[in-house]
């Protein structure tokens, strides 16, 4: 109590000393949400149903974009990408399956890793058509293969229009629905 009565004093005292103290405190708060929203906060619109099971046409996501400036994505992460680089075009959101240096082939609706069934760990449908991944695809040093999760129903990396996806073209992971609320929640 007699300390509590004292620090009251003190700012009774320094008027000055203690709306400085304030504004420091809010300009810190101010700056730590800023950092917040520019790596963490960047949202995105899901076009499409490309995504079916894990995203809706219309689902309002959130970005990490912190996420790949250290490291790729890993097999499996969603993301969020500029087709070819393009900034005029709307941003793509994919499932990630090859990895750099990798081979992928799609056979009778399987997916071929390196020669080995990759078994997703999902219920995906089964692939009716593998498209350009009907022969052997070699990823390059920074490219990525992707799939839609409505594979039926989705331009990806089977198809010439898409390709592969480069590393600079990633925009970062998708971590979170933020609408709407009947959907919200985490991507996994």
């Amino acid at each position: 109590m007699r300390k509590q009565k004292k620090e009251r004093e003190k700012v009774r005292k320094n008027p000055i000393k203690a709306g400085l103290g304030w504004l420091f405190q809010i300009i810190v708060v101010i700056l730590f949400a800023y950092i917040a929203v520019f790596f963490f906060g960047q949202s995105r619109t899901n076009i499409g149903q490309a995504m079916n099971s894990t995203l809706s046409g219309g689902d309002v996501v959130l970005l990490n974009e912190l996420s790949y400036r250290f490291s790729g994505p890993s097999r499996e992460d969603v993301i969020s990408f500029k087709l070819n680089g393009s900034e005029d075009t709307h941003s793509y959101i994919r499932r990630v399956i090859g990895l750099p240096g990798e081979t992928i082939q799609i056979i009778d609706g399987m997916i071929y890793i390196n020669g080995s069934v990759y078994l997703e760990t999902q219920g995906f449908p089964q692939m009716e058509n593998a498209g350009m991944a009907a022969q052997e695809i070699t990823l390059g040093e920074d490219e990525y293969f992707v799939l839609g999760d409505n594979r039926n129903q989705s331009e990806d990396s089977r198809f010439a229009d898409m390709g592969n996806v480069k590393l600079e073209d990633i925009e970062g992971k998708v971590w979170a629905v933020l609408s709407p609320s009947d959907h919200r929640g985490l991507v996994k």
